[in-house]
């Protein structure tokens, strides 16, 4: 896919390389979609087949439907969720916003964008 994750890290500061654009969000616009993200529930949760490709298709029309998702890891192993969200990353294209214990909050623009972002 030509993804390249350049710093990963459960904050979500790291950079998403993209075909050769980097989506990076400041920390003003992190903030803004930490708060927007507060109140969601989690959309997406992973059962005990974990990561599967319709899982990630579920993932995909989520955030084109909403831009802005939580999704629910089960997983105990705290290097394995990581690997979980950097995977999700990966093949949605979305940046981790967050992450707290099992819930991550990805962002991926939409097509039509709903979300407003502060300027840089």
């Amino acid at each position: 896919m030509g993804v390249e994750y350049s710093k990963f890290n459960g904050d979500g500061s790291g950079h998403l390389t993209l075909s050769g654009k980097i989506m990076e969000l400041s920390n003003k616009q992190k903030q803004f979609l930490k708060s927007a993200a507060h109140p969601l529930k989690p959309v997406v949760m992973l059962g005990g087949n974990g990561l599967t490709e319709g899982v990630l298709a579920e993932i995909e029309l989520a955030l084109e439907h909403h831009e802005l998702i939580k999704v629910k890891v089960p997983e105990d192993d705290r290097e394995m969720r990581q690997a979980i969200y950097l995977t999700i990353s990966e093949h949605t294209r979305a940046v981790l916003v967050q992450s707290i214990g099992k819930i991550a909050v990805f962002y991926r623009p939409a097509t039509e964008p709903k979300l407003r972002l502060p300027r840089v």
